[in-house]
């Protein structure tokens, strides 16, 4: 089975900039730059014939370049108790389309469309039960702003689980015009 997920990679000024904030916040596992994306589609677990047929599915997904900047940070949370913080990224129509597009293809193949609204974000760090302060690091980081810059790929990425945390590799590379 491969583990997989479709995402954007911010460009190396934007993750440059993600990663001075990287710090300050005690027990947080923060994500290494290879780890930096912004997911537009969750797929999970498939076998080899399933990945083959997404491959080609995503390969018929047309979009335009994006141009995406960040403003401001967050945190999900989980039973109550945070377990990551993210970067916003603003919703644009063309983010819009081209994840509903993914959607689209995804189902094509006989997934399930996706039941979660799409929020864009770029997580920073994972939070585990030590971590500390985190309020505090999100209140610090509240004003973050990346300037927009241009994304110009669209990524099938498989996640490889280890003891360290995830690899994403990247399976296939689709431009956007």
């Amino acid at each position: 089975m491969t583990r997989l997920f479709v995402a954007l990679r911010p460009p190396p000024g934007m993750r440059e900039r993600l990663r001075a904030t990287m710090h300050s916040l005690p027990g947080a596992r923060w994500q290494t730059d290879e780890q930096l994306h912004l997911t537009l589609r969750f797929i999970g677990d498939v076998d080899r014939h399933r990945c083959d047929d997404i491959v080609a599915a995503l390969g018929r997904v047309r979009g335009h370049k994006l141009s995406l900047g960040v403003d401001g940070v967050g945190a999900f949370t989980s039973k109550g108790r945070l377990n990551s913080i993210w970067a916003a990224v603003p919703l644009t129509a063309e983010l819009a389309r081209i994840a509903k597009s993914v959607d689209r293809a995804l189902v094509g193949v006989g997934l399930a469309s996706e039941a979660r609204a799409f929020h864009p974000h770029i997580t920073l760090a994972r939070l585990g039960r030590s971590a500390l302060r985190a309020d505090r690091w999100i209140e610090t980081n509240a004003a973050l702003h990346v300037d927009a810059a241009p994304f110009e790929h669209l990524l099938l990425y498989e996640s490889v689980l280890g003891t360290d945390g995830s690899t994403y590799i990247v399976v296939e590379r689709y431009p956007l015009y």
